[in-house]
């Protein structure tokens, strides 16, 4: 296997960082290629705990290089913030480890500003953002007004992009009641970023294509998870970018067939607001969240807890070609006498097989259960497939032959090596 891509099936915290850490000792290259600083990857190696938003999840070993796509909208503060404290944990970040794509688009003041306000006017109907500025700056790239990082190396062509920018963003403004913005104060800020940021920035299409020619091994790894799929997620509450596998090639430049790892929880968890139909309203639900520490990377946000839901997983699978499932948390259901999986729906009385597009049918969906016998034993740090209860055994058997897809490892604590490999991926 040359290439490897990870992403999330369900709707984010699938458990990516330890995956891509553990994945990534056999790789060269691993590649973040879309989203921004909303999406929380948290890797717990040696007692160490490492919290990463923007930087890829390899940066923590030693002896690879990392990449941050054209695909990544990019708070420069932010990553300059969490680099430093990357660093004081005694990561080694220079730019001969750290590569920045120069047509990534950078989130300003002003993004962040602009997403709070139009997320608070939205009152009950607010998406459940993180409030971050990654929507606006999407928007901005997609109308071609995006200051890009490349930009920040000519300081006359920067103060263009600024004054076009704010033709469209001091109107907007002007509108909901925000005051003015300066050129000169916004160029300012910037010109200081770009003695942080230059040294890092790179063509990362050219880079990873001369990398992929010498033979290194490269790894993709994917932020939030394919149900806030811009696309094909619970639309409208959904990310603000492509999160499913194919987007590895548009938001990096190398186009090469991978071997795509889907990452899902033995349950289900979301943040924000929107449809989840096995979501647990209820003590159950209480104790996925306390047993799990069901808690946003980024936010801090408590998640919404659920069962399993297969017929998304099964979506998953086919919209990223998803050649093995890795399962994530599977000791958090060890308590359980009874343990269910969504098989099916029921949307007003008709039984059907699929996630409906239109969120108000996907908010009158009646899951089906399929009941399993819980183990009611501890599989906390199991290492090898034949010591897991023959129950935990049955549920792995389940969700392989319901989606069609195997599952390719299985995780049973945060620590970075307790795993069951079912296949060998390297």
């Amino acid at each position: 296997m040359q290439n490897i891509t990870v992403i999330g099936t369900q709707w984010g915290d699938e458990g990516k960082g330890k995956i891509v850490d553990l994945l990534s000792k056999e790789c060269d290259v691993i590649v973040r290629f879309q989203g921004g600083h909303n999406a929380g990857h948290t890797l717990q190696i040696d007692g160490v705990t490492y919290k990463l938003s923007l930087l890829p999840s390899g940066i923590v070993r030693q002896g690879k290089t990392s990449v941050i796509g054209n695909g990544v909208v990019i708070d420069l503060a932010a990553l300059q913030k969490e680099m430093q404290q990357v660093q004081s944990q005694g990561v080694s970040i220079t730019p001969d480890n750290l590569i920045i794509a120069d047509n990534a688009c950078i989130i300003l003041d002003l993004h962040r500003e602009l997403d709070q306000n139009l997320e608070a006017a939205k009152g009950k109907n607010k998406i459940g953002t993180t409030g971050r500025g990654i929507g606006p700056a999407y928007e901005d790239k997609a109308a071609r007004r995006a200051i890009r990082i490349g930009d920040l190396a000519d300081a006359n062509y920067l103060a263009e992009r600024v004054d076009n920018l704010l033709v469209y963003h001091n109107i907007l403004r002007k509108g909901l009641g925000l005051p003015q913005l300066n050129a000169a104060d916004i160029l300012a800020q910037l010109q200081e970023f770009a003695q942080f940021i230059n040294p890092y920035v790179k063509p990362v299409w050219y880079e990873l294509n001369r990398l992929a020619q010498q033979g290194k091994k490269i790894m993709f790894e994917g932020a939030q998870g394919t149900l806030l799929d811009v696309d094909h997620g619970t639309y409208p509450f959904v990310t603000s970018s492509n999160t499913i596998s194919s987007q590895s090639a548009t938001g990096s430049g190398l186009n090469t067939k991978n071997y795509v790892i889907g990452l899902a929880k033995a349950y289900c968890t979301r943040v924000g607001s929107g449809p989840f139909p096995t979501e647990q309203l209820n003590d159950l639900g209480q104790h996925l969240g306390e047993r799990g520490h069901e808690f946003g990377t980024v936010t801090g946000r408590k998640r919404r807890c659920g069962w399993l839901d297969l017929v998304l997983l099964k979506k998953s699978c086919a919209l990223n070609a998803v050649d093995g499932i890795a399962l994530t948390k599977l000791d958090v259901l060890d308590e359980l006498e009874t343990i269910k999986l969504c098989v099916g729906y029921k949307l007003d009385g008709k039984q059907i097989d699929y996630l409906p597009s239109i969120v108000s049918q996907q908010e009158r969906l009646k899951p089906i259960y399929k009941e399993f016998t819980g183990w009611q034993t501890s599989t906390y740090g199991v290492r090898d497939i034949a010591k897991l209860p023959t129950q935990a055994q049955d549920y792995i058997s389940y969700i392989q032959e319901f989606t069609g897809t195997n599952v390719d490892l299985v995780s049973t604590s945060p620590e970075r090596e307790d795993c069951i490999f079912i296949k060998q991926l390297f």
